[in-house]
């Protein structure tokens, strides 16, 4: 009797310091308690659940949710129990010019179980990895690059013109052609050539039936990610039991991508290890290349002492596998996505593509095609010409290829932002689609309007404003590693096409951007019509 009454004493009692410890865990600490507490929230669940992101981030709506809860709350807003959202230039470059680690939702850009660069949470393995290739994507080697320069003249004079002059054909039906497919196939021809080399490259532009498979796997890859980035441990705890969130093609789609790209990274090892490339020739694999050498002299300086010794050094045929799956995606649908749109808006007015040839008539040599074959401009003499930069970046402002937010760590024991201390471990983040919306900076920032990037479109301190605001490729140590090559590869492509071609439309329904982390028509499609110039 004794013994039942002290258990009956008991098991209420460690009930009720169960039930009050929770309560002051996940609710009265981080209400009242939490330096996060005096942070505003744009719903009051915020404070205690997830709940409201992750509803935006399931639903494809969280770039527009958190531009509407910034103009509502402030520049610096909690999102959840252990998140906060920035959208202040101060506040970017605290974070990301800080150096802060990436959050373990990049975990999922993993390849083949082994990190990437674009992957590597901590920022020493990442400027590790960075070393190694960023010189071949600086603005300076993409210019003076014969190896790149070779490959642009074969992609554009053998690939994609003849595509747009075959298309002018009147026996072409129905009229137009479909510029985004077209366009992420040039995108992909570009990159996979500079990791590959041209001989084993994609070779997108002329095989369409490949390339339309292709993009259907990228796109059920793309659209499933949620609950592996979100709910890593639920998913993981599910799939134990053999429940999977996810769609079981999902994962069979990104099995065949990657076969696909394991191969193409395997034959160009090969053809490596059995001969020197041909330096400055079009199959000189610059990046594969590259990395190869970098992984050697990681190997021989550091060792086994390599902070990437046990995923890159170890595995160094996954490793660039891994890195140039990463290039490659990431290469092939954001520039695609600027092409679509730049094309889009010229194609809107005839006067606009008149003044952009105008300008790029100016090139010398010029790449008005004669003999069937265009000169290649002087990468320098591309790269001045003020209307082509206007047009493609004020595309990048508001049509933000990769326009999510992009998540970091806040480093223990906390750091000061917007006037709030936020504790260390907190996800905290920025995006391009938001601070691409600041009506300061931008007036009238749903408008398209190149003219805000022109040297007499606005006066010296609009156009400052907006340059410090203008955030289409991130920026501090972790920025776009091919913002460079992206840039150089949308101008040649464009002025190729608009030295010799006028565009119009013919089909634009569902040129809404979507709302995702790398947002692209809804659509997936945009028909034009092309009209050869006469010589």
């Amino acid at each position: 009797m004794a013994i039942e009454n002290l258990a009956g004493f008991y098991y209420p009692t460690i009930f009720c310091i169960i039930a009050l410890s929770s309560l002051y865990h996940y609710v009265l600490h981080p209400l009242f308690f939490s330096p996060l507490a005096r942070i505003p929230t744009p719903h009051w669940t915020c404070s205690i659940s997830d709940a409201w992101i992750l509803y935006a981030r399931y639903r494809s709506r969280e770039n527009a949710t958190l531009l509407a809860a910034h103009r509502r709350c402030g520049h610096v807003v909690r999102v959840g129990p252990r998140e906060v959202s920035v959208d202040s230039v101060e506040a970017v470059k605290i974070i990301y010019q800080g150096g802060f680690d990436k959050h373990a939702w990049y975990s999922v850009f993993d390849n083949f179980g082994v990190p990437c660069m674009f992957s590597s949470a901590h920022s020493r393995h990442h400027s590790i990895r960075k070393r190694m290739v960023s010189n071949v994507y600086s603005k300076s080697y993409i210019s003076n690059s014969s190896s790149q320069a070779a490959q642009a003249d074969h992609i554009l004079n053998s690939k994609l013109i003849p595509v747009l002059e075959a298309s002018v054909s009147r026996n072409q039906a129905p009229a137009g052609i479909d510029v985004h497919s077209l366009f992420c196939a040039v995108a992909m021809d570009f990159i996979s050539a500079y990791c590959f080399g041209i001989r084993r490259s994609a070779n997108f532009i002329k095989n369409k039936a490949h390339r339309e498979h292709w993009l259907k796997l990228y796109t059920t890859r793309k659209g499933y990610g949620f609950f592996a980035q979100e709910l890593p441990r639920l998913s993981e705890a599910l799939g134990y039991l053999g429940i999977s969130l996810t769609p079981r093609w999902v994962g069979a789609a990104n099995r065949e991508l990657e076969t696909w790209c394991k191969e193409l990274s395997d034959i160009t090892l090969r053809d490596l290890r059995e001969s020197v490339p041909e330096l400055g020739s079009s199959d000189d694999p610059v990046v594969v290349r590259t990395l190869l050498a970098g992984y050697e002299k990681e190997k021989k300086t550091h060792g086994s002492a390599s902070p990437i010794h046990s995923t890159t050094i170890m595995n160094p045929e996954l490793s660039v596998a891994s890195e140039v799956f990463d290039h490659i995606l990431a290469g092939q649908e954001t520039t695609g996505v600027v092409l679509t749109y730049l094309s889009h808006h010229l194609s809107q007015s005839l006067e606009l593509q008149k003044d952009l040839r105008d300008e790029l008539l100016s090139l010398r040599p010029s790449m008005v095609s004669q003999n069937g074959r265009m000169a290649m401009p002087d990468p320098k003499q591309l790269h001045g010409l003020p209307k082509l930069h206007a047009v493609i970046w004020e595309t990048i402002r508001r049509y933000a290829p990769a326009g999510g937010p992009e998540p970091r760590v806040v480093p223990s024991p906390s750091c000061r932002i917007g006037g709030f201390e936020i504790p260390g471990g907190t996800r905290i983040s920025a995006s391009a689609y938001n601070l691409h919306r600041d009506e300061r900076a931008f007036p009238i920032s749903e408008q398209w309007d190149y003219t805000r990037w022109l040297p007499n479109g606005v006066d010296n301190s609009s156009r400052e404003n907006a340059t410090k605001q203008f955030w289409g490729f991130s920026s501090g140590g972790r920025m776009c590693l091919g913002s460079n090559f992206a840039t150089h590869e949308i101008k040649l492509t464009i002025a190729a096409i608009y030295s010799n071609f006028t565009s119009h439309i013919v089909d634009d329904r569902g040129m809404e951007q979507t709302d995702m982390y790398t947002g692209h028509p809804k659509s997936n499609a945009l028909h034009l019509r092309f009209e050869k110039i006469p010589a």
